[in-house]
């Protein structure tokens, strides 16, 4: 079922003389080492100038660019159409064909949102994984579904009811049978979906309904009807340019809680752009309607004036502090945890590179705790022109995962942080956020330490280290991964932070678009944690002694599902959802030197 409302948004058209302008012409037309020019660009047919925007040696510097946006450059670069149009519809014989019957969401094993439960554990336990570490040696594919047109395929997959439910870059969200691939449903929202759908129940005209929740690349909010895609509402969490919901919206007590995070710190590469102005937030919404109930800035003045920059610009501050990461439910405490980014501009807070806790029922926040202070980065301050790089040139710190609140056996508790820097911290939640321990586990970076998550159970932590290595290209703000560094994988003690293992990286060998950095987020079932890779392989660490029990090598092309041609890259981003003896992952980042991919793997024994 398609949604008309949304519709429209497949029909547009980006302006390719524009987007070249604005991205190739640097190279293009200036007769950059290896850059074809204008001329010879125009004597080949588009399909292979989009061929080397996904698959060849432009894949990096179009990273950034849509499929749309992709298909408008080759066009106007060649001055010819393409032979066949983009078609994102999905073809009938991917539809499911039998009834689907009432949708429950209360029936079968479930992997909801994006830790799988409030506390942000990303752990499953035994009788709803109902799959053991004895089993995980023969897991195989049992279907594969590709998302058309796509280089990458980042939106954590949840599992409820006999469905999965997933988001993609072209920004429609699918609702498929978990036992077969085949669709039920499919919703195009307004930009990209990259979190997580989460199944809640609201109240309407006096009956409960299952709702599916999500969020987009513009910043939007959205509640469609589980069974059937229909859309409820949606709502503007923030008007800022360059807005955005990345981390996952969490449902409690009939209220939708939304994190949002800018891309400001993009924009400021250019240096005649005013930097900055946007500030991340936390956006409660009445779940029935969509009614802002309140919304809580992590930096609570607002931007003013600052200072002029070399070329005249005017500057603003404080900014930043975006909200990457889905937030944690605490209900003993009612608050709701989130970590915050870095700041954009000076002068530096104490709320970015923080763990924040925020009132429920108020918004009000209850405490901070900094980790990182004086953190305030653009990406102008990796580029030669850093006209736009704060005076404090932060090193770009953020918690872009979330806290994981973990009770441990003895039933005290700690609010486990890993962050950019490479450090893992341990929080008492019991005490404003008393710091008890830190370990260091990587270098750090700006695509370093704890990229996306970790996983919990009572008594460890268990970290995928992505410290990727970013190599510099000219002319583009795309950057290519450093084959010799990043990744392993810990083990700590959630009550003291004392290592208990560590598996390092297999490595790249000689595989292209290589890096050995595991981004992705943990998860975790009984005995095991997987743990995807930048080099394109999911592994099965035992939560005994790291050794290694599986890996699969995802880059290949599938027949899927949906007919769609498929083929798997690197793993970045979600992590495996894991519930009814099947395993659910997305594989393909472009992003970063990533391998280009866009399937979602089903595996089961």
């Amino acid at each position: 079922m398609l949604i008309s409302t949304a519709a429209s948004v497949w029909a547009q058209t980006p302006d390719g003389a524009a987007l070249y302008k604005e991205n190739c012409a640097a190279c293009h037309d200036a007769g950059a080492d290896r850059a074809p020019s204008r001329d010879t660009l125009r004597t080949m047919p588009a399909e292979r100038v989009l061929a080397a925007m996904e698959s060849g040696p432009m894949v990096t510097m179009a990273s950034r660019s849509s499929t749309a946006e992709r298909r408008a450059i080759a066009e106007f670069v060649t001055g010819k159409p393409f032979g066949e149009p983009l078609n994102t519809r999905p073809a009938a014989a991917a539809m499911c064909t039998s009834a689907p019957g009432e949708f429950n969401s209360t029936a079968g094993p479930a992997w909801n949102g994006w830790g799988v439960n409030d506390a942000n554990t990303r752990y499953q336990d035994a009788p709803t994984a109902r799959l053991t570490a004895a089993d995980v040696g023969r897991l195989k594919v049992k279907w594969t579904f590709a998302f058309p047109g796509d280089q990458s395929a980042y939106a954590q997959p949840a599992v409820v009811g006999g469905r999965v439910f997933v988001g993609s870059p072209a920004g429609i969200v699918y609702s498929l049978s978990a036992a077969t691939g085949c669709i039920h449903w499919f919703f195009a929202a307004e930009r990209a979906v990259r979190t997580a759908v989460l199944i809640g129940r609201i109240r309407a005209n006096g009956q409960l309904r299952s709702v599916a929740f999500f969020g987009d690349q513009n910043a939007t909010a959205y509640a469609v009807d589980a069974a059937n895609g229909s859309l409820l509402w949606k709502k503007k969490v923030e008007d800022f340019p360059g807005a955005r919901v990345t981390g996952s919206p969490v449902v409690h007590n009939g209220r939708l809680y939304v994190p949002v995070a800018s891309g400001e710190e993009t924009a400021a590469a250019t240096p005649d752009y005013q930097c900055c102005r946007s500030r991340g937030s936390v956006v409660a919404l009445d779940a029935s309607t969509g009614k802002q109930l309140w919304k809580s800035y992590t930096i609570p003045e607002e931007p003013l004036p600052t200072k002029k920059s070399p070329t005249g610009t005017q500057l603003w501050g404080p900014s930043g502090a975006s909200v990457w990461n889905s937030p944690t439910i605490d209900v003993r405490r009612n608050v709701l945890y989130v970590g915050t980014g870095n700041n954009f501009s000076d002068p530096p807070t104490r709320t970015s590179d923080a763990i924040v806790a925020i009132d429920l029922e108020s918004g009000k926040v209850r405490w901070v705790r900094q980790m990182t202070a004086s953190d305030a980065w653009t990406v102008a301050c990796r580029l030669p022109d850093k006209t736009n790089c704060a005076d404090s040139n932060g090193p770009d710190f953020d918690f872009s995962s979330s806290p994981i609140l973990v009770t441990q056996s003895n039933g005290r508790r700690v609010l486990v942080a890993g962050q950019k820097s490479g450090m893992v911290h341990g929080l008492d939640p019991d005490a404003d956020g008393k710091v008890l321990w830190s370990v260091k586990v990587g270098e750090g970076g700006t695509m370093g330490g704890v990229q996306w998550g970790s996983a919990a159970d009572q008594s460890n932590v268990y970290v995928a280290l992505s410290d990727i290595g970013r190599i510099t290209l000219p002319n583009t703000l795309g950057t290519d991964a450093d084959p010799n560094r990043g990744g392993g994988m810990f083990a700590l003690r959630v009550a003291t932070g004392e290592r208990v293992w560590y598996t390092p990286p297999p490595g790249c060998g000689e595989r292209p678009r290589c890096s050995p950095a595991q981004s992705a987020a943990v998860s975790a079932i009984p005995g095991v944690a997987f743990s995807g890779s930048v080099d394109g392989h999911l592994r099965a660490y035992s939560t005994t002694d790291g050794s290694i029990l599986w890996d699969f090598d995802a880059v290949r092309s599938y027949q899927t599902v949906n007919g769609v041609p498929g083929r798997g890259g690197s793993f970045n981003g979600p992590g495996a959802a894991i519930a009814g003896g099947m395993l659910f992952t997305n594989s393909g980042y472009v992003n970063a030197g990533g391998m280009p991919g866009n399937v979602l793997l089903a595996f089961s024994v």
